[in-house]
């Protein structure tokens, strides 16, 4: 048993020398092939493909990631793909599919160069380590910088990040740095955080928001972004950030509409006035600016509808100019469309409210008030069925504008045309689509 155990040990020596042996030959093939494509890379490009295949099995010894110019090699190797296809992207001169097919070369590359450091046992291994990382800043802010044009904020964020780290590892053993300056520091951090904004990654980005706002940094976004982190938790704290970007920046629309969604969140009408106004003035050719500010003037008018009737009719009058501001701006934006016939609906809804409390008075003064009522929330809906039906010929499918047509047909009792509305609503909420609109035009 003893002769087969040792036996045993000796095939498992055998083969771990075996594959050392394979490892240690890919990365001296690799270091081969990549010496050989640098001597001409037009002539010799695929000895690229073949230094990656090579370094890439090696790597994956652990005797061989002991090594720090293995390390070395494969930064050098990823780093040139990235090098080629920025230099592609910006001359349009060759193809991309022509490289080998790696994801993310600039990361893995200064990665590499990152592992070959704390391995280095001689000084020129960490010399050139650092050389190597510091070819890769430029590689990986060119692409973070496409990653974030294509939204694809992950990779955005996985280069820019990088390009920080690897100022901070350069520093640390003082070896210039693309980001030596303070104007290059503050941009690369801006860029990164809004990639992790736009990855979600808000416990990244606010640290670095936060030291982009303590250096005064000039950008609009700082302030939006930081309102937006802390908003998640308490509104009203995080408007501080708010308010003193709009003071900073009182023209930009970014910073307007932001403000404007924190008061309409928080249902604070009064104040949203002079700020969509003055939105309004920054953009007059946005449609849903009138339309918000119309639904500002509704929402005022239905709270005080019973309390100042004077007060409650220059609220009206002010939401059904903006609503046929929009309308007139865009004949087909059925909000603003449908908003009109819903003003004058809510109009017909308060009246029949009154209305009802007077079904049981019998006298001849509560009769002749009933019918007066009953007129005038008939007038309204009068008013209001043209814009149904417009909206409606606009959009089938809206739920609002169906529910609307199916009361006020049902109250004018035509119950063939409600009846119809029934249907087309009870489709919707089925989860299926009406196919054309019943007014068509």
């Amino acid at each position: 048993m003893k002769k087969l155990f040792f036996l045993t040990l000796s095939l498992i020596f055998v083969l771990s020398a075996g594959f050392a042996q394979d490892a240690e030959k890919d990365y001296k093939d690799a270091k081969k092939a990549f010496n050989t494509y640098m001597l001409d890379p037009t002539a010799n490009k695929p000895k690229l493909k073949d230094a990656v295949d090579a370094i890439d099995r090696a790597m994956g010894d652990a005797a061989i990631q002991k090594l720090a110019d293995a390390w070395i090699t494969k930064g050098k190797i990823y780093n040139e793909i990235a090098s080629q296809i920025t230099v592609i992207r910006q001359t349009n001169l060759g193809k991309i599919e022509d490289l080998p097919a790696v994801a993310n070369p600039a990361v893995q590359a200064a990665k590499a160069f990152m592992e070959a450091i704390p391995v280095a046992l001689k000084k020129f291994e960490t010399k050139d380590a650092l050389t190597g990382l510091q070819a890769t800043q430029s590689n990986l802010s060119n692409f973070g910088i496409v990653a974030y044009e294509g939204e694809k904020y992950q990779d955005a964020y996985d280069n820019f990040s990088l390009v920080l780290s690897s100022h901070e590892l350069l520093k640390k053993n003082a070896t210039k740095s693309a980001l030596d300056a303070d104007t290059d520091m503050n941009n690369q951090l801006y860029i990164t955080g809004l990639a992790a904004l736009g990855n979600k990654k808000t416990e990244v980005a606010k640290p670095l928001f936060e030291q982009l706002y303590k250096a005064k940094f000039d950008k609009a976004a700082i302030y939006e972004a930081l309102y937006q982190i802390e908003a998640e938790k308490d509104a009203n704290a995080a408007y501080v950030y708010l308010d003193e970007g709009r003071k900073l920046f009182p023209d930009e629309t970014s910073l307007i509409f932001a403000d404007i969604n924190h008061h309409l969140k928080l249902g604070k009408l009064d104040a949203l006035i002079d700020k969509l106004k003055t939105a309004i003035a920054k953009e007059p050719n946005n449609v849903s600016l009138y339309t918000v500010l119309g639904s500002v003037y509704d929402n005022l008018y239905q709270k005080t509808v019973d309390a100042d009737k004077a007060k409650a009719d220059e609220y009206f009058k002010a939401a059904l100019d903006y609503y046929n501001q929009a309308a007139a701006k865009d004949p087909k934006n059925v909000d603003a469309v449908y908003s009109i016939g819903a003003l004058y609906y809510n109009v017909a809804a308060t009246i029949t409210q009154k209305m009802n409390a007077l079904e049981n008075d019998y006298t001849k003064e509560g009769l002749k008030k009933y019918k007066e009522m009953r007129d005038q929330v008939f007038a309204e809906f009068d008013k209001a069925l043209p814009y149904f039906k417009k909206a409606e010929s606009l959009d089938a499918n809206d739920e609002n504008t169906l529910i609307a047509l199916k009361e006020i047909f049902a109250k004018k009792n035509d119950l063939t045309v409600s009846s119809e509305f029934k249907k087309r609503l009870e489709t919707i909420k089925g989860g299926g689509k009406n196919a054309k609109s019943y007014f068509n035009e």
